[in-house]
């Protein structure tokens, strides 16, 4: 009777787990919990530094005003430098949207120079130019992207110091100052990485003005002329994310 009532309770357990294991198969399972994938985004403030060249857009001119040989001018070209330094910055990318606006300085090493004889001097009346050591900018920029791909226009202030001088057998005379003025251009960035990206940028120092050198009652006009610069670089981006979208796996 015993062994009877032991193999009863036996059968009915196994009967009962083999139910509840066909009940758990027959039910449908949960689906997992979406997954949070992150959306690149071009909002967030950034360092960076760059390399690359600057170039005269035209010819100094250097005019005798009063005669000191002959009332006339001539010109001469700068020299080309190589241009690098630094750059910090925010952008900001309204969710949803491609357009990206920024404000950047950006602030670097800039040397150029040259001179030229008066050609009716004889060798004796001497004009030079110096633009740099160093310059700086204060921009807007306004972009476009395509995820990691950005282009953009810039605009803004730039500064530079710029010297002129002549010097003949009687006297050396000088101007030097720093110019702000005006700065416009732009460039393509492309991010390879959440927080890195690679740009390309072509800007120009409209360094387009006149500068009167005298001394002694005798004045020399200098028409300056605007730099063209080009330069790749580096930027990191602190941050890197946008909001985040909803994906399941």
């Amino acid at each position: 009777m015993k062994k009877l009532l032991l193999a009863t309770v036996a059968t009915v357990t196994m009967m009962g787990c083999a139910g509840a294991a066909d009940l758990s198969a027959r039910m449908p399972m949960k689906a997992p919990p979406p997954v949070m994938a992150p959306v690149f985004s071009w909002t967030g403030c950034y360092i960076g530094g760059y390399v690359g060249g600057a170039w005269n857009a035209d010819s100094t001119v250097a005019t005798d005003l009063n005669g000191y040989v002959a009332p006339g001018s001539w010109g001469y070209k700068t020299d080309s430098s190589f241009i690098g330094g630094g750059t910090v910055g925010c952008n900001w990318q309204p969710i949803g949207s491609p357009f990206v606006l920024g404000l950047e300085g950006e602030l670097g090493y800039l040397s150029m120079s040259g001179s030229a004889y008066d050609p009716l001097s004889g060798g004796a009346v001497v004009s030079s130019t110096k633009v740099g050591d160093w310059y700086g900018m204060i921009t807007g920029r306004l972009g476009y992207s395509w995820n990691r791909a950005l282009i953009y226009a810039k605009g803004g202030v730039a500064f530079v110091n710029v010297e002129n001088t002549i010097a003949t057998p009687a006297f050396i005379a000088s101007v030097s100052e720093t110019q702000a003025t005006w700065t416009v251009g732009g460039g393509v960035e492309w991010a390879f990485d959440m927080n890195w990206s690679l740009k390309a940028e072509y800007m120009y120092i409209g360094v387009d003005n006149t500068q009167s050198v005298g001394a002694f009652g005798f004045n020399w006009d200098h028409e300056n002329s605007g730099i063209h610069t080009a330069k790749v670089g580096l930027n990191y981006r602190f941050g890197g994310y946008g909001a985040p979208l909803m994906a399941r796996y």
